[in-house]
């Protein structure tokens, strides 16, 4: 697995669950993270895919 896929599954977990916590506390700021979430999940795709058809 590519380092910067693996950078963004990390920030991709790490926002889902900054996302959770921030909404289990009532504020919604966790909009924020849902949307980081997905932002870095496509990215994590990005850099699979891209090594799939480099190889």
């Amino acid at each position: 697995m590519p380092r910067l896929a693996l950078y963004a599954l990390a920030v991709c977990v790490l926002a889902v669950v900054a996302a959770v916590l921030s909404f289990v506390q009532g504020s919604w700021l966790g909009i924020l993270w849902v949307l980081m979430a997905g932002l870095s999940s496509n990215m994590c795709w990005y850099y699979l895919k891209r090594r799939r058809v480099t190889r």
